[in-house]
């Protein structure tokens, strides 16, 4: 995501979720920051010292990099998307780059990162792109939308992101920030829930570029900082107004929540079967598929998946391809 440069502090003002002062004691409180400073402020001044370096952030990436990166980020740790990313953007640097290629190749390129379904759907977001918008990614969020492949999130992202638009946009990481700093609970719901976006709403600033950093600063605290299993509060640009670390840091309280597993499972045989078609630039005979896992009936069961979801293409004599068309 391209990181708008900091705004002037003209954003609207929120009640913090407490009313502890940021001020020492015995400094005067300026009358537009009573009860406190609004939740945005420190966060973006920390994103402004601790903000990673990634490509998508740099003015160059733009909002095709932007997107390509949102589409990778889902589900995937950017360690694992980082050298993805950049051989991406090589080969392609502009959606219509990509629309001319078959969707397979996308598929082969985006290797072993993962959900590749998700690369079906940028090519067709890429396809779109060059068809309906002269091969430049839409500015607004509702042409963003009516994207093959795009959700609510994704364009609210690169919305964001790349036009510095003002738009919540709720991943995992900011669920997770919002619901200890001002829920008091230790992680969000399994899904995204009304009051999410409600709350979202609410604490997001009035001017489009104090947003649109707002939305980069919150995400990236929650990756760095307000994480899942070790949240360091003691770097926290917000701990002193934390309603959950104020709380005691209750216990969560919901459903256990159980990491998903990948060995033996199903996803773990379509993986093996996708590296075979993409190592082969020529159709694979179904006896050479059969040899990367032993059960047949889950072996099967896991090749009519990805002939179903479009991911792999079976010719009449009984060889298979990643998709031409």
């Amino acid at each position: 995501m391209t990181v708008p440069t900091k705004p002037s502090p003209t954003g609207s003002r929120h009640p913090a979720p407490d009313s502890v002062s940021p001020y020492a004691p015995g400094t005067p409180v300026p009358p537009e920051d009573r009860p406190g400073l609004p939740l945005h402020t420190p966060v973006i001044d920390w994103f402004d010292e601790h903000a990673r370096d990634l490509p998508w952030r740099r003015p160059e990436a733009g909002a095709w990099g932007v997107m390509v990166s949102e589409f990778m980020l889902q589900q995937t740790p950017v360690a694992r998307v980082l050298p993805v990313y950049e051989q991406w953007m090589a080969r392609w640097p502009r959606p219509a780059d990509l629309a001319v290629e078959a969707p397979g190749e996308a598929v082969r390129a985006w290797g072993r990162l993962g959900y590749p379904r998700r690369a079906l759907r940028l090519h067709g977001a890429a396809t779109a792109i060059a068809e309906r918008h002269g091969g430049d990614v839409p500015t607004e969020h509702a042409q963003l939308l009516a994207l093959p492949g795009i959700g609510e999130y994704t364009a609210a992202a690169v919305a964001s992101f790349a036009y510095g638009r003002r738009h919540p946009v709720l991943d995992t990481n900011v669920r997770r920030v919002l619901a200890r700093a001002v829920s008091g609970v230790r992680y969000p719901p399994n899904a995204t829930t009304a009051a999410e976006r409600r709350l979202a709403r609410e604490l997001l600033p009035e001017d489009d570029a104090t947003a649109a950093r707002w939305a980069a600063a919150s995400m990236e605290l929650g990756a760095l900082v307000c994480t899942a299993r070790n949240e360091s509060c003691h770097r926290c640009p917000i701990s002193e107004r934390c309603a959950w670390r104020l709380a005691g840091k209750p216990a969560h309280a919901g459903p256990a929540r159980r990491g998903q597993t990948y060995a033996g499972t199903d996803r773990q045989v379509r993986g093996r079967l996708l590296a075979v078609l993409r190592e082969s630039h020529s159709p694979v005979p179904r006896a050479t598929l059969d040899r990367v896992w032993h059960e047949p009936v889950q072996r099967a069961r896991a090749l009519d998946g990805l002939v179903s979801d479009g991911l792999v293409e079976p010719l009449p004599d009984g060889r298979y391809r990643l998709p031409l068309a």
